[in-house]
């Protein structure tokens, strides 16, 4: 499982749902701060809508 809130792109990236967005996820929260729930992903650029099954993959670690 990899966290979120400590993923870098390039691990985000290995995950096929993510792959491609590793870079717009880190910069979002940079941005706008920890994830506190997987379906806040659905509001970084290029992803509403397109992670179905994440939670396979990714954690959201102390928000």
């Amino acid at each position: 499982m990899i966290d979120i809130n400590t993923a870098s792109a390039a691990d985000l990236d290995a995950v096929p749902v993510l792959h491609g967005h590793g870079f717009e996820i880190v910069r979002y929260r940079e941005e706008r701060g920890r994830f506190t729930a997987l379906r806040q992903l659905d509001e970084v650029p290029g992803l509403a809508g397109k992670t179905d099954g994440v939670e396979a993959w990714v954690t959201v670690g102390d928000a």
